[in-house]
């Protein structure tokens, strides 16, 4: 009698779409349903801004890596179906972005996500 497999969360996929700022990439680590929700300066906790649905969460990723920065996955840890991660980012002017997100695995990809960001002021 066989074992089954989970499908696992690809980290170097994840890797490749934040360093190659490849948002096709990272937008394949998805479920068609995800939600992602971000808190910075302007969402705050008590209203975030949410992102449902591969399209919402597309077009963000399409914008913050077409811009002149350099993107970095600092690390990343996965338990069962939750996995968390770390990106450092820095403009060409030197401003840095540092995120921390917590995210829900379904069958090896994203399906919620908690973003935090913090921003050189």
């Amino acid at each position: 009698m066989g074992t089954a497999t989970h499908p696992s969360f690809d980290t170097e996929t994840l890797r490749r779409g934040i360093e190659g700022h490849t948002p096709q990439t990272l937008l394949s680590l998805y479920t068609d349903d995800a939600e992602l929700s971000v808190v910075n300066r302007e969402a705050q906790p008590s209203h975030p801004r949410v992102l449902r649905g591969r399209g919402e969460i597309g077009e963000m990723l399409t914008d913050v890596y077409s811009r002149d920065m350099t993107h970095r996955l600092e690390g990343c840890v996965i338990d069962g179906d939750h996995a968390a991660y770390r990106e450092s980012c820095e403009y060409a002017d030197g401003v840095r972005v540092m995120s921390e997100s917590m995210i829900t695995l379904r069958d090896g990809r994203i399906s919620r996500q908690i973003m935090i960001e913090a921003w050189d002021e």
